[in-house]
C-alpha cells in the first residue's frame, strides 16, 4: 500500500483537521512548526505560517499543539519546521520535546545532513541533489527519504514535476529505504501518477487550503480522493 502523508500547519484547529485526514485515509500526519522566513514554502504554506504566528503559535504552543493532536490520532506525527526554530531553542532539546509531545520523526527542511547528526530526522533531496548526496541522505535518514519533486517552492502545480521520474530513479540506485514524493502534489490525478515512481506522497499546500476553506470535513473528503487514487494504483498493480 502506497503511503499519503498529509501536512498542516500547527494552530488550534490542528488536532481536529488531523483526526479529519486520518479518518479520510492518512498514514501520517506533518505539522508545521511556522518560521518567519519559510525558504522553501510557497504562497500557501507561507501565508498559513504567518497567521500562525501572527496568533501566537511560537515553539512551545506548537508542541502543545502537537500532543493535543497525538492524543486524538496514532499515526506517525512529523513536526516540520527550519533550522532557526531549532536553533533557537537547541537541537537536542528541540528534539528530546517534540518526541515527549508525540513526534514520531522530524524534518528540519533547511538543514544539511551533516550538521547535528544526533537528530534524528527525515531527509530531503531534490533534483539538484547529487547521486552521492542522495546515497549519504539515504544512509542518515529517519525512516524514509522525502523527495522534493521540483526545483522551486511547495505549491499546487498543474502537472506533477517531470523531474520526479529521475530524481526516483537516481535514488533507488542508492538507497532502499521508502521514498515520499512531495512539494507540487495537489490532486489525486497527481498523486496516482507520482505513485508509479515512489512509495508514497506528501500532499501539503493543497490540503492546507482545503482545511481552512472547507474545515474538517472538507479535508476528511479531500483526503478520500488521494486515498482512492493511490489504492486504485496499487490495485492496478503499480507496486515499488
Amino acid at each position: 500500500m502506497k503511503t499519503l502523508a498529509i501536512y498542516l500547519m500547527a494552530g488550534a484547529e490542528t488536532p481536529v483537521l488531523a483526526e479529519a485526514a486520518v479518518d479520510g485515509g492518512a498514514d501520517l500526519v506533518e505539522i508545521g512548526f511556522p518560521h518567519s522566513d519559510p525558504l522553501a514554502d510557497g504562497p500557501v504554506i507561507r501565508g498559513a505560517a504567518e497567521r500562525a504566528l501572527a496568533l501566537g503559535m511560537r515553539t512551545d504552543v506548537c508542541l502543545t499543539c502537537l500532543a493535543d493532536t497525538r492524543a486524538r490520532v496514532d499515526v506517525p506525527l512529523v513536526p516540520m519546521t527550519y533550522a532557526a526554530v531549532l536553533e533557537a531553542r537547541g537541537a537536542a532539546r528541540f528534539a528530546t520535546e517534540a518526541r515527549e509531545a508525540g513526534a514520531t520523526s522530524l524534518i528540519v527542511a533547511d538543514l544539511p545532513i551533516e550538521a547535528h547528526p544526533d537528530v534524528h530526522r527525515v531527509h530531503l533531496v531534490a533534483p539538484t541533489t547529487p547521486s552521492e548526496r542522495i546515497r549519504l541522505a539515504g544512509e542518515r535518514t529517519d525512516g524514509w527519504l522525502y523527495l522534493v519533486s521540483l526545483t522551486g517552492t511547495t505549491g499546487p502545480r498543474a502537472l506533477l514535476s517531470p523531474k520526479l521520474a529521475d530524481l526516483t530513479g537516481r535514488a533507488r540506485t542508492v538507497t532502499d529505504v521508502p521514498l515520499l514524493a512531495g512539494f507540487g502534489i495537489s490532486t489525486p490525478e497527481h498523486a496516482a501518477k507520482a505513485a508509479e515512481l515512489v512509495d508514497g506522497v506528501v500532499v501539503g499546500s493543497a490540503a492546507v487550503q482545503i482545511a481552512e476553506t472547507e474545515g474538517p470535513r472538507g479535508l476528511r473528503d479531500f483526503v478520500s480522493g488521494l486515498r482512492h487514487a493511490l489504492d486504485t494504483t496499487t490495485a492496478l498493480g503499480v507496486v515499488r
